[in-house]
């Protein structure tokens, strides 16, 4: 079972998230334990506050060091943490690769930054791996950690109803997935690819190849690059 702890300075933007669909049900098969903690019950100031002043001046508050070292100094005492991550516009980018090697993890604690970010120090010491999920910058770190633990969780052996389904993704075989269809065979004068009905796997495995390969090229030509 694979166990995700999330630190937020704001824990109710992940309650919907976290708590219906996929996630709900690998959580209540016993699959999957995810944990959201508010930084604000480990802080030592009389407001519960987490962020001051950047010392040299300039725009934007910094989140304190303090409350995250105590949370995740809590955290370690009762178990021990494959990774420590903190999700960052800056880190390395999330993809299906490094999704499939990290869901091999049992422990794992999520930073959601705030603010202007976090202290410096936090990074340089109490933080194992930090994640982006584009090159663009959020409010907080909370929907990254969202997306994260999905990317994870669905990953685990049992969540998903079909075993293969998570094998068919997009980017599991390095493409992009092909196009599918389903009832009715025929909308609109809109019909379903005539292979689709054959029942003739070779066919339909050689043609949804095919279809990959060519929306990789025309959408990703990023990924195309290497064929």
């Amino acid at each position: 079972m694979m166990r995700i702890d999330i630190l937020s300075a704001v824990p109710r933007l992940l309650d919907s998230w976290l708590n219906e669909s996929i996630l709900e049900r690998a959580q209540k098969k016993g699959l999957a334990e995810i944990r959201v903690h508010d930084l604000r019950d480990h802080s030592t100031d009389k407001h519960r506050r987490l962020d001051d002043y950047a010392f040299g001046g300039g725009a934007g508050m910094v989140m304190m060091i303090e409350p995250i070292d105590r949370c995740i100094t809590w955290l370690k005492s009762e178990r021990s943490y494959d990774e420590v991550i903190y999700m960052s516009p800056d880190g390395e980018l999330l993809d299906q690769p490094l999704a499939n090697r990290m869901s091999a993890h049992r422990n794992i604690i999520i930073l959601c930054g705030h603010y202007k970010g976090v202290d410096e120090r936090v990074r340089e010491h109490l933080i194992t791996r930090e994640i982006s999920i584009g090159n663009y910058v959020l409010s907080g770190g909370e929907i990254p950690a969202a997306v994260l633990t999905d990317a994870l969780i669905r990953l685990q052996p049992g969540v998903l109803n079909d075993e293969t389904s998570a094998l068919s993704d997009s980017f599991q075989d390095g493409l992009v997935a092909p196009p599918v269809y389903t009832r009715p065979a025929e909308y609109n004068r809109w019909s379903v690819p005539e292979v689709l009905l054959s029942g003739h796997e070779a066919r339909i495995h050689a043609w949804r190849h095919e279809q990959s390969l060519e929306r990789t090229r025309a959408r990703r030509p990023d990924m195309a690059e290497g064929e």
